[in-house]
Parts: structure tokens; C-alpha cells; sequence
């Protein structure tokens, strides 16, 4: 059982607000920093008492401003923002037009609520760029897949099931096409082997060469994909 959270501040310059919460099954007190926006939680054991909370936050404060420091917050999303697109950074350029499109540098989307217009191109293109990848690495592996389906996962980047039905990030449409190629194609390897053995890198080697590289990128600069915020994210 964990209990309903509370935020504190933790007093300095500036101060640091953290999200505090008491679980049942917690056996020590943690400290966690989000890489996706910062944000700070203190997990505490139902028996421990505010006062050693405190005392813990206190003794750690210098370590919990190193681990934010470099850590950028979440962006919302609005006219004029610049957002990547495909690894290209493009103007949200609200304009008379019934249909999302990308033109040179700018993402055009409707006037009427352009950030929700936003979020339903990148989708749709996220989806049309995924079901192309994953059939083609379905062919070359001899398998077919199943439904896919898009979410805004923060824990991962894509999953198989083992009815072969495939669910990714909608976010990778964000990251450069080698990044979405890469997902596609680990995913697709779990048609063959539903694990993560020799065997099963051999067959990510085989249906995406470059495999070590797009994943040190996702391990590295993933998470400020997390950053943009949209209307109906």
C-alpha cells in the first residue's frame, strides 16, 4: 500500500520542492530524480517519523542538487515552439489550414487548438513511420506481426507480446529515423525470440547493423524526448 503524496521544500537557494510519500513496502528511505523533468521524490517506510525525513533530505541536500543540476524541465508546447520532428527541430507555426503538414522548417497545423493538432500529426506520422519500419524488418525475419499500437510510455520504448502484437512510443517520431528504425526493428526480433539472449541480438544485428549506437542515443538523450508537454498529452 502507498499512501497519498505531499510536496515539501526542502529550504536553500533556491529551495527544493520534493514529493514525499510514505509505502508500505519501502524498507529504507530513497531518494529519486526524474531524468524526464526534474521532479523529486522521497519514499519513506510507514514507520518512519518527519523529523528523520528531514534530517535525511538535510544530509543529502548537496547530492540532490548535483544530481538536477543539467536536468531541464518539461516544455509546454504552444505557438511559435520549437519542437524536433524526424531529429529536425521545426517551428509550431499555427495557419489557416484544415491539415497539418510540414513545410521547410515550420510544422503548419490549424489555427484552432494548434498544440492538440500537433500532437494528432506527430501521431499519425508516428504510426504511418512504424508500421512501414516493422514490416520490413517482418519480411526480412520471416515473421508476421500482430496489432500495433501507440502509447506515451515513460518505462519503455517498445514492446511485443506473444501474440506478436507490437506498442511504441509515439515519442519516437521525435528522435531521428535511425531511432524509430532501430525500436522497430528490436521489437520485431521479439517475434523470434521472446527474450533478450545472444540469440536474440543476433537477430537485432542482422535486421538493424547499428544497433549499439541508436541505443547508447536513446540511453543518452531518450529522455528529453519526455520534455514536450501537449494539449491532451
Amino acid at each position: 500500500m502507498t499512501l497519498e503524496p505531499e510536496v515539501i521544500l526542502l529550504p536553500g537557494d533556491p529551495p527544493l520542492a520534493v514529493r514525499w510519500r510514505r509505502s508500505a513496502r519501502a524498507r529504507r528511505l530513497s531518494l529519486k530524480v526524474s531524468r524526464l523533468d526534474g521532479a523529486v521524490t522521497l519514499t519513506l517506510p510507514t514507520r518512519t517519523t518527519r523529523r528523520m525525513a528531514m534530517a535525511f533530505l538535510q544530509d543529502r541536500a548537496e547530492w540532490l542538487r548535483r544530481a538536477m543540476d543539467g536536468i531541464d524541465g518539461p516544455e509546454e508546447v504552444a505557438a511559435g515552439s520549437t519542437i524536433p520532428v524526424e531529429g529536425r527541430m521545426l517551428v509550431l507555426s499555427p495557419q489557416a489550414v484544415r491539415v497539418a503538414r510540414i513545410d521547410g522548417t515550420q510544422l503548419i497545423v490549424p489555427r484552432t487548438r494548434p498544440e492538440a493538432g500537433a500532437l494528432a500529426f506527430l501521431k499519425l506520422l508516428a504510426r504511418d513511420r512504424l508500421a512501414e519500419r516493422v514490416a520490413v524488418h517482418a519480411r526480412a525475419l520471416g515473421r508476421t506481426p500482430g496489432k500495433l499500437t501507440l502509447r506515451d510510455t515513460r518505462s519503455r520504448w517498445g514492446s511485443c507480446t506473444h501474440a506478436g502484437d507490437l506498442m511504441f512510443s509515439w515519442r519516437l517520431i521525435l528522435a531521428p529515423p535511425r531511432i524509430l528504425d532501430y525500436v522497430a526493428a528490436h521489437e520485431v526480433a521479439h517475434l523470434a525470440q521472446m527474450n533478450h539472449s545472444p540469440a536474440f541480438w543476433a537477430e537485432v544485428a542482422r535486421l538493424f547493423p547499428g544497433h549499439a549506437e541508436a541505443r547508447r542515443w536513446l540511453k543518452t538523450q531518450g529522455a528529453a524526448l519526455h520534455r514536450y508537454r501537449f494539449d491532451g498529452a
